[in-house]
């Protein structure tokens, strides 16, 4: 089965992403039993998908969107119905594929999950499973090491159930039609009648400028606008009052010298010889025996010996050479033999679930400490960082509640916290905002009726990661309805184009048709180009439509078709059909087919799934999609 994820890992991975926001933790019974207890958001056949597990799933979309966001990522902007929506369309996908596992009676066993873990590159270290590594990837996740490996248990279940999809591919016979389609060249030359020449012939209707003012009020509105003044509460501007004393700094230093310690390193060159358990290991220990004693004989011969008999494939070819590493980082026996030699010595034979190693200890690194000087202002940082960390905690409860409570005026708050009154320029509702009004609840405030009619504060908005923000509106400019006269001339451009427009439709369709019965007409042709479905820069999709729509058994054949700057007539001179080439497929060829296949497997894949959904009858409960009550 771990074959199979690994040939096909780049199709199960595609699928993966289509339906995981990754498993809140709880385990698989729970999971697919219902989940944790509250108020439902759907149900999927007879299990329940639970509140709790939404919000979870809702938080880690969030951590997932902060990359992408510079690491910021407003909350507001995942409470709407579109992105909640997509959020329980996948925790329902997900408990559709636990279903499907469960009842399919599919299963990862631990002799399979370790197999799978200790052979991920992402976990190994000069070719070996590396122990701290993984700690270290569970600790990173947040994770114990009992959840982190139910979690990867459940993910193998579900690649299971994919691969009963994923495992089939398109015929080679409709892969090549379709690639016959995207890369057949036609080349063609191009003639653009513009609406501004039709202008001329273009006439209004005496009142058409006022019934599309009339008709149209909203898109002549200027939108409301206002000015704030607004004050900043920031872990920042706490950390700007915060001055550890050399004394802070150097107990902090006398208190944690754990932290500032480098524990000792080795390096170390090793021959392995492998003994696997199922394998010879008399045989083994044979050929280990027979290369130590050569190097009994030429201690200097270790490199050239390596190279020769090592079979580990991430050091072989260095002479064995593992470079530096500290405690904890290689398996036991390995580790223990490693620590026990001196400088240039080289031990007997030592047994690890690999092999027999031959090891000989090439450096040694001494434990040290860094001195107090070098990280005086890493501790004075860190200590800057937690003061105010700790003064910021304790103040933004406190500024909550006074731009709430002294809702008149941000002066008490700014005096109290010894903040700077800032003023913003003109807002306008709906558009473009610079931080802090960049935040959708802060903008939502600001255009309330509290702040606008009644002159308040608005709350205190967490914009950023500690980072509140309180405004109030100073000047208020209601959504106003521009004059007639003012737009009019605006207006009459706007018609007088769309009927020019027409006009060029018109005439072109008309000159498409006398090409095609043959006639010769003067167009101001440009120079010929060849173009592919696949490839067609600085054409419009519906004149790529129009072109390889076009019947061209024979040529010249003409084409036409509506585009931005008017309408375009298109002479096809040559068609080009595209033969599969012998040998190897160029790049272009390969990732067109790629995509080929992955259409078909997402099409497949969501047919498969509303067959899951007649399974197992899906109810999304309504209310779940309505934004949070702010």
């Amino acid at each position: 089965m771990f074959d199979i994820v690994r040939n096909n890992r780049r199709f199960v991975q595609g699928f993966l992403v289509l339906i995981t926001l990754p498993f809140a933790l709880w385990g698989v019974d729970s999971y697919v039993s219902g989940g944790p207890a509250g108020d439902s958001v759907a149900s999927v056949g007879s299990s329940k998908i639970g509140l709790q597990e939404f919000q979870q799933a809702m938080r880690e979309q969030q951590e997932r969107m902060r990359p992408a966001l510079g690491g910021n990522v407003d909350p507001a902007l995942l409470d709407n119905p579109q992105i909640r929506s997509a959020v329980i369309q996948g925790l329902v996908n997900q408990r559709l594929m636990a279903l499907h596992a469960k009842e399919s009676r599919l299963t990862v066993s631990d002799q399979q999950l370790a197999q799978f873990i200790a052979s991920a590159p992402a976990l190994q270290e000069n070719g070996k499973f590396s122990p701290q590594r993984y700690e270290m990837l569970v600790a990173q996740q947040g994770l114990s090491k009992e959840a982190f490996e139910a979690r990867v248990r459940q993910d193998l279940a579900m690649q299971q159930a994919l691969l009963a999809v994923g495992s089939t591919f398109p015929g080679r016979v409709a892969a090549d039609r379709w690639l016959a389609a995207q890369l057949e060249e036609r080349e063609i030359a191009e003639a653009v009648l513009r609406p501004e020449a039709y202008l001329s012939q273009v006439k209004l209707a005496p009142d058409a400028v006022k019934n599309f003012y009339e008709t149209n009020r909203k898109q002549f509105e200027l939108p409301e606008q206002v000015r704030a003044e607004f004050v900043v509460l920031s872990l920042d501007t706490m950390a700007a009052d915060v001055a550890p004393s050399d004394e802070e700094i150097r107990a902090y230093y006398q208190s944690h010298p754990e932290r500032y310690r480098q524990g000792e390193e080795r390096r170390a060159s090793h021959i392995l010889i492998t003994a696997p358990k199922d394998g010879d290991e008399k045989a083994a220990r044979a050929k280990a025996e027979e290369v130590l004693a050569q190097l009994r004989k030429n201690p200097g011969d270790f490199e050239k010996l390596a190279k020769q008999h090592s079979q580990d494939p991430g050091s072989a070819a260095n002479g064995g050479d593992l470079n530096w590493f500290g405690r904890g980082m290689m398996v036991p026996p390995f580790e223990q033999a490693v620590f026990a030699l001196k400088e240039n010595q080289i031990s007997d034979l030592v047994r690890s679930d690999f092999g027999y190693h031959i090891i000989k200890l090439t450096g040694v690194r001494p434990e040290t400490a860094r001195p107090f000087e070098q990280v005086r202002a890493e501790i004075a940082a860190e200590l800057k960082r937690q003061e105010a960390s700790k003064k910021y905690a304790e103040a933004a409860e406190g500024f909550t509640n006074t731009v709430y409570e002294q809702a008149d005026s941000l002066q008490p708050a700014a005096e109290k916290y010894k903040l700077a009154i800032q003023s913003s320029d003109w807002i306008t509702r709906g558009g473009q905002a610079t931080p802090p009004f960049a935040n959708a609840k802060l903008m939502s405030g600001i255009f309330s009726d509290d702040a606008i009619k009644n002159k308040r504060n608005t709350e205190a908005v967490e914009v950023a990661p500690n980072t509140l923000v309180a405004a109030r509106v100073v000047e208020h400019k209601p959504a106003t309805l521009q004059p007639l006269e003012s737009v009019a001339p605006a207006i009459e451009a706007r018609l007088k184009r769309q009927e020019a427009a027409k006009l060029a439709a018109a005439d072109g369709q008309a000159k498409l048709a006398a090409l095609a019965k043959g006639e010769k007409l003067e167009l101001a042709w440009s120079a010929p180009r060849t173009i592919a479905r696949s490839y067609a820069p600085d054409l419009a999709p519906e004149a790529v439509r129009a072109v390889f729509n076009a019947e061209a058994a024979k040529t010249p054949a003409y084409a036409g078709a509506a585009v931005p700057a008017g309408f375009a007539l298109y002479r096809i001179s040559q068609v080009k059909p595209w033969v599969p080439a012998e040998g190897e497929e160029p790049p272009r060829v390969k990732a067109l087919r790629q995509q080929y296949a992955t259409t078909v497997g997402e099409v497949e894949f969501a047919a498969w799934m509303l067959t899951l959904r007649d399974r197992f009858p899906v109810e999304i409960n309504k209310s779940a999609l309505e934004p949070r009550q702010q």
